[in-house]
């Protein structure tokens, strides 16, 4: 990737569908998407941390999106994968319902995030971005969880 990307010129982001929703993450924090499998329960941890999975002998938390966002639960299945991340120099891994694709958006189609009361919490949204007249939720990786919640998931 060039320098101008990294300036915001334009930025290559990974598409996953939630909950009938297109979300996106800037490609350079994805490691590798894998396929949903069976983790290792840990107790004490946020509902929202399913497990933990071994990936080439490093101990991955996995993190459920739908729940942490505080959407209806669904049913694992055959589209359900894990995307593996560096989220705040830590890797992550965080269950979708699907990867959907690679886009590049530029700059100037990036809207600033919503504004809602103060109850809710939207600053994991980096920005709203333009696509084939559609929104992507561009999502602020390092910013899904609190330090509580890092540190409760660093515990793991």
């Amino acid at each position: 990737m060039g320098k101008e990307a990294a300036n915001g010129i334009s930025s290559q982001y990974v598409t996953f569908m939630l909950g009938g929703e297109t979300y996106g993450i800037p490609i350079l924090k994805l490691n590798e998407i894998i396929a949903y499998q069976a983790l290792t329960i840990i107790p004490n941890v946020p509902s929202f941390v399913k497990g933990v999975l071994n990936l080439r002998g490093t101990v991955v938390p996995v993190i459920d999106l739908r729940e942490r966002f505080h959407m209806e639960a669904k049913v694992y299945d055959q589209t359900t994968v894990i995307m593996i991340l560096e989220v705040s120099g830590r890797i992550l891994g965080l269950v979708v319902d699907s990867v959907s694709d690679v886009i590049t958006i530029n700059h100037e189609d990036i809207r600033p995030r919503p504004h809602f009361s103060t109850k809710i919490s939207v600053k994991f949204i980096q920005g709203m971005g333009v696509k084939d007249n559609r929104f992507i939720i561009l999502l602020d990786v390092d910013k899904l969880l609190s330090e509580e919640e890092m540190d409760a998931v660093d515990g793991v």
